[in-house]
């Protein structure tokens, strides 16, 4: 996998793809942002300026090019109870502190530590967002009712939604076997919203939602006390958001990696995040991170370049400033027909078919995984399925720890282990020796084997003990000199060679 071209050849052909799709993305933005506002409890331009500003700084200085970003609904939902409580303002300070916190896990180098996210839970975490982007299209099947109640639709208003939906989708899929000049995607929306402007049909608009109308973000310092007591409010908020920010871009561009075959630079797109998000704080928006529904639009029109997110952010500036007239026209049912087939896109269908042939275990990851970000949030599915792997890992690599004993010529007990000795381990270790039967000299050679951990290095002791206390003699062969220096009851049977004994480090973290 090579690093991205951040600097690519732009030529006419490729200038056109990325601002037919950056267009594209910036009328998907639309109603999510509104929607997203909704659920935080906040006005609709605060998530349409998020969705620009965010949308604008990554594609400008994220470590991915090519990937989206703006207000998203696993925000919102941590957000609303900060709103309903506290108020806006309180929000806009929070946006802050969370863009601050995320520079500084970039600023650390700790972007690294996503591609240690196994396998399993990547999958389980597409197909629980695959799964969340078509749900999330479903509450547009409803309308207010004579009691002001929303409903679900019935009769002609369904009926009309549903056979638009299949003409939008019908298009995405079939026109680029006629021609890919135009990004089937934006054909899609242009035709659909055509054949209902000028054919009169009555269907739900982005209007129907909010107007979109505005002018320019304005510099606004949240109107919050700078006290102790309102860090305590907006601390938790922020390192929570934080966290669920840079777990979904991450993630979100790891995913893109795959697809494109190149890598991206995860520390670089932390620390745009973050930008990104104090600009947002200081210009009314209500932050954001990598959308995964509008990135797999734009990556799957070929637009892997930073013009495309540069394109889609103006774009929606605009529309804000000048044709909301137009854009509340487009209607509902051609963006839920993408949307869906943007689900339909990013579900890993093969995942189901490879459940039976993987191993328990990562069957189990994949479906946890996409059941809890599908009813919680996707920071503890990842965290889960993290955990879940890292024990079934530890667990399986207990079982491995084997001993092969033989008595030499000199009458001495040689215990030869092979494997990784580590605190899931020690039990097993402890198991495999028998002080009491033991002749007076034991060995322990270690050359196959290798001590991960503390808790190795406390089993090693703790056997050394149980040896002196039956009155043998211990000889340990072949340990790293760094287990010297942490050994108490059996420093002093530790042999060294240092031209045959390993030099690896107790706990070693460093990634390439």
């Amino acid at each position: 996998m090579k690093v991205f071209d951040y600097c690519p050849n732009y030529t006419p052909s490729r200038v056109k793809l990325c601002v037919l799709s950056g267009l594209t993305v910036a009328l998907a933005l639309v109603p999510e942002a509104i929607a997203f506002a909704f659920v935080a409890h906040v006005h609709p331009l605060t998530g349409l300026y998020a969705a620009f500003m965010v949308g604008l700084i990554t594609a400008i200085f994220g470590g991915r090019p090519g990937m989206i970003s703006g207000a998203t609904g696993a925000l919102a939902v941590v957000m609303v109870a900060l709103v309903v409580q506290h108020g806006v303002e309180y929000l806009f300070a929070t946006v802050v502190l969370m863009g601050l916190l995320q520079i500084l896990f970039g600023l650390l180098k700790l972007g690294k530590f996503i591609r240690m996210v196994p396998f399993p839970v990547m999958v389980g975490f597409v197909n629980g967002l695959a799964i969340v982007i078509f749900l999330a299209q479903l509450g547009h099947f409803k309308m207010p009712g004579p009691d002001g109640a929303l409903a679900w639709m019935t009769g002609m208003p369904l009926y009309t939604m549903l056979g638009l939906i299949a003409l939008t989708m019908a298009i995405i899929y079939l026109l680029p076997h006629l021609t890919k000049s135009v990004p089937s995607t934006l054909a899609g929306i242009v035709a659909v919203s055509a054949l209902v402007i000028f054919a009169g049909i009555d269907t739900k608009t982005v209007g129907d939602m909010a107007s979109i109308e505005g002018g320019l973000p304005q510099f606004h310092i949240a109107d919050v006390p700078f006290t102790w007591e309102t860090l305590q409010i907006v601390f938790p908020y922020s390192l929570i958001l934080a966290a669920i920010g840079l777990i979904e871009s991450l993630l979100t561009l790891n995913l893109i990696d795959e697809m494109t075959d190149t890598r991206g630079m995860p520390n670089r797109e932390c620390m745009a995040q973050g930008s990104a998000n104090v600009v947002t704080g200081f210009f009314g928006g209500m932050g954001g991170c990598a959308m995964i529904g509008q990135s797999m639009i734009n990556v799957s029109n070929g637009a892997t370049q930073r013009l495309s997110g540069i394109a889609a952010a103006l774009f929606l500036l605009s529309f804000i400033l000048f044709a909301s007239e137009w854009i509340e026209m487009i209607p509902l049912a051609a963006l839920i027909g993408l949307m869906f087939v943007v689900s339909e896109k990013t579900f890993e269908w093969g995942s189901l078919n490879a459940l039976r042939r993987v191993p328990k275990s990562d069957a189990f990851v994949v479906v946890a995984v996409t059941v809890i970000t599908v009813f919680t949030d996707l920071a503890i599915a990842v965290i889960t399925g993290v955990i879940i792997s890292a024990l079934v890992f530890a667990w399986q690599h207990a079982k491995h720890i084997q001993m092969r004993s033989y008595v030499d010529a000199k009458g001495w007990k040689i215990y030869e282990l092979e494997g990784s000795l580590f605190f899931a381990s020690t039990a097993n270790f402890q198991e495999l020796f028998t002080p009491r039967d033991d002749p007076d000299e034991v060995v322990v050679e270690f050359r196959g084997a290798r001590v991960m951990d503390n808790s190795a290095v406390e089993a090693i002791d703790t056997l050394a003990k149980r040896y002196v206390q039956a009155g043998k003699r211990l000889h340990l062969r072949h340990l790293s000199p760094d287990c010297l220096e942490v050994l108490t009851n059996a420093k002093d049977m530790v042999e060294l060679n240092m031209a045959e004994d390993p030099h690896y480090h107790i706990a070693d973290n460093k990634l390439g």
